[in-house]
């Protein structure tokens, strides 16, 4: 990965001009949606594209359909005429920036696709052959696996129980009963010396067997005074769990003695096939355990290569050609008819192969070297843990290749928790992420940020690590960028443990004093100001304002931190620091309504979401961003009534306070955005299971726009109280909401119906879309997040979706769920009140 990363580095310094853009400042796009398609999105009541030029204060008029050189040459004749210049000037020798940010308008696509108009040599893998005189094909060995288990270290359980172990996988798949050793008595140093002989021939070993072993205490049930004549029953207490892979990365069936350390044991099984065949670095006090590979040969021994795969799936190509019992057999007869009709089900294939029978993995392997590319909603699907196999994972990565960069940072936070599943450190999917983000420097800065977050976590620090040092020495000029925000973020966190340690010893103003004046101080300074934002590349963080900068009163005591717009006079960006949260399950969160609005617009519907910026930059610290001229509802309605009491039923309140925001002229654009924004995240909430939905976690900007935050709970994990869920109604969608959409008049039924429609063609492109979703949250298992850890959390998901159904019932099932919102929103008023209250004890 070293060498790959240094020859794109000197690749980079030979770029030309516009390529050089390309990597540094990737343009920023909508969907492609033609404006002429009657789907198009609607840009109501604008037929052209403003542009302020800023060496005047005045428009340039562009059509949305113009390409940015056209608005360049316009821009040109302006500066011409502004400063009467007589020379002739090329529009390919400038480039347009976006005011207020390190993003650029540039290249052959429509001003309209660019979001701000929307808003404000190769190196190969060398693959050297083996198969010499000296060595023996591994498919002509029939005797028995076997490895010899000879001893234990550092093994910690408590006197008179007995130690044992057991394992042989293929990904999630058993690939023979599990072998258990013999019992031996308890010791920190338990002696084996057995062989351990599995029920699979050497010839039938997948290319990605894994051994898995579990360490484990007997212990003895006593048993009950009424069942004398029973014999003691007895229990397994897991201690550790250890796995490594059979043949190692040059495809030579291992040999010789191996020390495993051992990681803590997990709760559910005691085998642990998902988990990482990285050994525990904790070496000194970490259980070990010694096990010994054979020389089943006097030479080594190396899984066959692909001219030998395809030769055997020749010589068995008649093997399979009769009747079938079951349903898996007769997939796998028909696999050629899957293949031409139905090439998006390959992981059902994938499945259902016999991977401990070297025959049908041959015939299998073969059939993928023709497999038409698949989509990436269904190639995604193919990195899980269930299909290690490189063939699988290499095919994959080269339908991924067909990602356009703008793709592939949506999906980047799953491709990097899918490296997890991977078992070597050198594999495809790493030089393929590494290759794209050396490519463009967007996706480098966010493949960074996604590594480094999780270098704390042991079981994946040393391969997160590797790549990492790869990046860095392919791109040595981002290293300096980086280091920057890396700096300014152990300032954050200095400031915040400060601010931790004197909160409750002094008042709120004093504290908030002294943390200004530490911000003040020329170090902090410093380190705070000008850099790149973390949260988006594009914004420069420039001067921090240290008086404008507080903390926040939830538990961590998160850091407000507002910042200077370098570019717009008066201008200011915010961040939140957290110190002591999990952000991850809100950064997926957030993903997934970003993705949604994507899918959305893509159909021509524009729900005006906003998918704010959330990073996980470390262990349980990150940055959030501040959107600007917004409140929560629950601000809006106790400002507006006389109790904390009556203030969440104020059916008024959040109408009054549009209009307060809003002059006439602008109340309906207002109105119209909060309806199409309150659609959106009625449908995201309910399809992904948000929980937790007090009027604190609901936000109104002063546009108009609704939005969400705090996603501490999602996939139906709602939360309760003495065994009394709280979280009563699919989504919320209460009646101060309606009273705005109906413009304060109850009988304005036609925005209603328009409101419901909008959520209805929302949900159904969401339904058509499911899979992409459901193989999302599925390749996020690795994260950890206590949520989502099984495929058990993602059933909410397919039921939400309706995944199996036909549009007709999913529709039907969201309207009985869009009713009962309505009717049952009296409860989501108490739980608010009830909020309302607890939070005014508090203060």
């Amino acid at each position: 990965m070293r060498s790959f990363c240094e020859e794109k580095a000197q690749d980079r310094q030979r770029l030309p001009w516009y390529q050089w853009m390309e990597y540094s400042f990737s343009c920023d796009l909508e969907p492609c949606v033609s404006l002429a398609e009657p789907g198009g999105i609607k840009t109501k009541g604008t037929k052209k594209i403003f542009v302020n030029v800023k060496f005047e204060a005045s428009d340039v008029s562009q059509e949305p359909q113009d390409l940015p050189v056209i608005l360049m040459r316009s821009a040109l004749k302006k500066k011409a005429t502004v400063f009467r210049s007589v020379r002739q000037e090329k529009p390919e020798d400038y480039t347009l920036q976006v005011n207020g940010r390190w993003e650029f308008i540039y290249g052959k696509y429509p001003l309209c696709q660019f979001k701000v108009s929307k808003h404000n040599n190769t190196t190969h893998v060398l693959f050297l052959s083996y198969y010499q005189q000296n060595t023996s094909s591994l498919w002509s060995i029939e005797e028995p696996f076997h490895i010899h288990l000879l001893q234990g270290y550092r093994v910690n359980a408590d006197e008179g129980m007995k130690v044992g172990v057991a394992g042989l996988f293929h990904g999630s798949e058993l690939l023979c009963k599990v072998v258990t050793s013999g019992e031996v008595n308890v010791c920190s140093e338990p002696l084996w010396d057995q062989k351990l002989v599995f029920d699979i021939s050497v010839s039938d070993l997948p290319r990605m067997s894994r051994l898995c072993f579990a360490l484990y205490a007997v212990i003895e049930k006593a048993k009950k005074p009424r069942s004398t004549k029973k014999k003691n029953k007895k229990a397994d207490c897991p201690l550790a769990w250890v796995n490594t892979m059979v043949f190692d990365y040059k495809d030579q069936l291992k040999t010789g003695e191996f020390l495993l350390s051992t990681w803590p044991s997990v709760p559910g099984d005691l085998l642990n096939p998902m988990g990482t065949v990285e050994k525990n670095p904790n070496v000194d006090s970490a259980a070990g355990l010694l096990i010994h590979f054979p020389n089943i040969r006097p030479h080594p021994l190396y899984y066959p290569h692909f001219d030998k795969v395809i030769a055997t799936k020749v010589e068995v190509r008649d093997s399979l050609l009769f009747f079938f019992e079951d349903e898996k057999e007769l997939l796998w007869k028909l696999r050629g008819v899957v293949r031409e009709r139905y090439p998006e089900s390959l992981s059902k294939l994938l499945l259902i192969t016999k991977w401990n029978k070297h025959e049908d993995v041959a015939q299998m392997v073969t059939f993928l070297q023709k497999w038409p590319d698949l989509p990436a909603l269904h190639a995604l699907e193919l990195l899980d843990y269930s299909f290690p196999d490189p063939m699988v994972r290499s095919f994959t990565i080269r339908c991924l290749r067909k990602l356009r960069d703008e793709e592939l940072l949506q999906y980047l936070l799953q491709l990097v928790q899918v490296l997890k599943y991977e078992s070597y450190l050198d594999c495809d999917l790493a030089t393929f992420l590494l290759e794209r983000a050396l490519s463009n420097k967007r996706i480098g800065h966010f493949l960074f940020w996604h590594l480094r977050s999780e270098m704390h976590v042991s079981s994946v620090s040393l391969r997160f690590g590797l790549i990492l040092e790869a990046y860095c020495r392919g791109n040595i000029y981002h290293i300096k960028s980086l280091w920057k925000q890396n700096e300014a973020l152990n300032k954050m966190k200095a400031l915040n443990d400060f601010v931790k340690s004197g909160w409750q010893k002094t008042s709120r103003q004093q504290m908030t004093d002294d943390m200004k004046l530490c911000i003040k101080q020329e170090a902090y300074m410093e380190a705070l100001s000008y850099l790149l934002s973390p949260l988006n590349p594009s914004i420069m963080l420039s001067e921090i304002c240290a008086d404008r900068c507080k903390f926040m009163d939830s538990k961590m005591k998160p850091l407000w931190l507002m910042y200077k717009n370098k570019w717009v006079q008066g201008d200011t960006v915010g961040i939140i620091f957290k110190n002591g949260d999990d952000l991850r399950q809100d950064m997926l969160t957030l993903q997934m309504i970003q993705l949604m609005e994507i899918l959305w617009k893509k159909e021509g519907l524009d729900l005006r979401m906003i998918p704010y910026g959330c990073l996980s930059t470390g262990n349980k610290t990150g940055l959030i961003e501040v959107v600007k001229n917004s409140d929560t509802i629950a601000n809006i309605q106790r400002n507006n009534s006389n109790s904390a009491a009556t203030a969440a039923f104020n059916k008024d309140a959040l109408l009054n306070w549009l209009k307060s925001k809003n002059p006439e002229d602008k109340l309906d654009q207002a109105i119209e955005e909060f309806t199409l924004s309150c659609a959106g995240y009625c449908v995201a909430t309910y399809v992904l299971g948000i929980g937790d939905r007090h009027n604190d976690n609901i936000m109104i900007k002063e546009t108009g726009q609704l939005f969400h935050i705090d996603f501490g709970h999602f996939l139906g994990n709602f939360k309760s109280k003495f065994g009394i869920n709280r979280e009563r109604v699919p989504f919320i969608l209460t009646y101060d909401f309606v009273h705005v959409i109906q413009q304060g008049r109850t009988n304005n039924s036609e925005k209603f119906e328009r409101f419901r429609e909008c959520c209805e063609q929302a949900y159904k492109i969401l339904c058509r879309n499911g899979t992409l979703f459901v193989n999302l949250f599925a390749m996020m298992k690795a994260a950890g997040l206590p949520e989502l850890s099984s495929f058990k959390d993602i059933q909410y998901l397919k039921d939400s979706l309706a995944l199996g159904k036909s549009e007709e019932e999913a529709l039907k099932n969201f309207k009985v769920k869009f009713n009962e919102a309505l009717r049952e929103s009296w409860k989501t008023k108490v739980n608010w009140m009830m909020h309302s209250l607890a939070k005014d004890s508090r203060l």
